[in-house]
């Protein structure tokens, strides 16, 4: 019996070619995918970058390379080039797009409030948004600055452990304005590794003011210690990956979806009524409709003579002006001096508010109004006094 004859080179390269044919244009589906991917992020807010996501499609393609006999390590390294690939082309697809979409930058993770506030706040916008999460409150402002995104969403003061510092400094040093506020109901869950309980744990961890708004659930659970970290949604993805049952973190109910953890116990925060108010600021005032309800943001120094700051405020309520809020915060290399931000309703354009300021002028050291806005009326009926959730 004669045996079949070996291919030769020219057959083999043959064969090789028709297969890299069929990998370029499983690729090429792949990248269509992905635009159609771009376009919904862009309608619902979603940041490009899922680094969830992106490792769970590592994960399960290690596992099909296993199954069919390819090195899971050698799979994981060509599918890491092909999902930056993915994020390019939907970049490039957001470039070729006819309306820009809109650039916002918030502090945090998938999942967490700034990035549930402003999802809420941008999604369905003709023209799409395009989400970045950071770091820190300092990089969200420094990428407005420099013009990396078009608006940045900042917490600026919970109902339950009150005003955000870090914003408020942040805003004294300049730079961009405030074109905007939202109210969100902030819902708390502490959140722990699937099957864990609440008796299992040592350590909850969240961002400082997470911890804060749940300081009753923790003094009647003292065998927990609390551990700061910079994000709520970070906290949980910090839980899922160190796999310890005895860490838990407070976050919200969609970073327990977003990062796979079971919610151990609803609404731990220790006011039912627990909101956060937040400010999109910009590089530039933005205009306001005469017919929409407008606050107005004010920072302003003081000199050091007795009893000012109280008749400074007197000159604001003879000029009928309504102050809704006002802060102090100590000024860097200036010991025990202060600035002061005012919060009061009506537009800087306004009659009553022109003569207002223009009486306090030669009061005060630095004068600088910070933005005339929209309120938000519903966020503020929702976080008034009488509500019952």
């Amino acid at each position: 019996m004669k045996k079949n004859p070996s291919p030769d080179m020219q057959t083999l390269r043959e064969a090789i070619e028709t297969s890299d044919r069929r990998i370029l244009e499983e690729l090429r589906k792949r990248m269509q995918i992905v635009e159609d991917v771009a376009r919904v992020k862009l309608d619902a807010a979603i940041p490009l970058r899922d680094r969830l996501r992106e490792d769970q499609v590592l994960a399960r393609v290690r596992s099909l390379a296993v199954e069919t006999g390819l090195d899971p390590h050698e799979i994981e390294r060509l599918y890491r080039l092909i999902m930056e690939m993915s994020i390019a082309r939907q970049q490039d697809h957001i470039r070729s797009r006819s309306v820009v979409p809109l650039r916002v930058a918030y502090q945090g993770v998938e999942g967490s409030y700034s990035h549930l506030t402003a999802q809420k706040r941008y999604r369905h916008r003709t023209g799409g948004v395009v989400l970045e999460g950071c770091d820190t409150f300092r990089e969200v402002v420094d990428r407005v600055i420099d013009g990396r995104v078009d608006l940045a969403l900042l917490p600026i003061e919970n109902t339950t452990a009150g005003s955000i510092n870090d914003t408020y400094d942040l805003l004294g040093d300049g730079g961009v304005a405030i074109t905007h506020e939202v109210v969100s109901h902030i819902q708390h869950c502490l959140l722990g590794l699937p099957g864990s309980a609440i008796e299992d744990l040592r350590s909850v961890i969240s961002h400082p003011q997470g911890l804060a708004q749940c300081s009753a659930f923790f003094h009647a659970h003292p065998f927990i210690e609390v551990k700061p970290e910079y994000d709520t949604a970070g906290a949980a993805r910090k839980v899922k990956d160190g796999n310890d049952a005895t860490v838990g973190a407070i976050a919200s109910e969609s970073a327990a979806r977003v990062y796979g953890l079971e919610i151990l116990s609803r609404d731990v925060q220790s006011q039912t009524g627990n909101f956060t108010r937040f400010v999109e600021v910009a590089r530039e005032a933005a205009p306001c409709s005469e017919e929409v309800p407008v606050k107005t943001s004010l920072l302003l120094e003081l000199g050091h003579e007795s009893g000012k700051l109280g008749t400074l405020l007197q000159v604001f309520s003879d000029h009928g002006v309504n102050l809704t809020k006002i802060e102090s915060r100590p000024v860097l290399g200036r010991p025990f001096q202060y600035r002061f931000y005012l919060d009061f309703e009506g537009h800087q354009a306004s009659t009553s508010i022109v003569s207002a300021l223009q009486a306090v002028e030669p009061m005060v050291s630095t004068l600088r109004i910070l933005g005339s806005y929209p309120r938000d009326l519903e966020g503020e009926g929702l976080a008034g006094p009488g509500r019952k959730d």
